[in-house]
């Protein structure tokens, strides 16, 4: 199976379990995520050209996105929006390191701007299973009839 169905499978699977069981956070990140794939499926270069010179469209699309995960970080109650905020922030980076060698290998760039993304869905997953669980286990407090 190409990496990019993989890629669409688990970020729309993603996106629906967040919906169904994530609180305003999980979703938020999610539908960033989101927006961003489809943002980036209209601005990225044929596969040939890709990840052989800087794209200035694709590094507006990782800022975007790595300024909205620090905005959730910076309002949630919650530690995991600062590891997606990281992983984000290095995806960023293989754009500076682009930048400063033009002669970086097109798959070490595309390595270093792809593979976080996983790992960031993963983390989203996760977030979204706990909060649900902790909502759904907490204490309920009866009313006196």
């Amino acid at each position: 199976m190409p990496h990019y169905l993989a890629f669409w499978g688990i970020l729309l699977g993603t996106f629906a379990f967040t919906l169904w069981r994530g609180r305003s956070d999980e979703r938020t990140v999610a539908a960033v995520c989101l927006l961003a794939t489809l943002a980036t499926q209209f601005v990225i270069p044929p596969p040939q050209e890709r990840y052989s010179y800087l794209d200035l469209e694709l590094i507006l699309i990782d800022l975007a996105v790595l300024a909205a995960f620090v905005a959730v970080a910076l309002r949630s109650e919650r530690f995991w929006p600062l590891w997606i905020s990281g992983l984000q922030l290095t995806i960023s980076i293989s754009h500076v390191l682009k930048a400063i060698d033009q002669d970086l290998l097109p798959r070490a760039y595309a390595a270093a701007a792809v593979l976080w993304s996983y790992p960031i869905l993963v983390i989203i997953l996760i977030a979204t299973w706990r909060s649900h669980h902790r909502r759904t286990r907490a204490p309920r407090i009866e009313s006196p009839a």
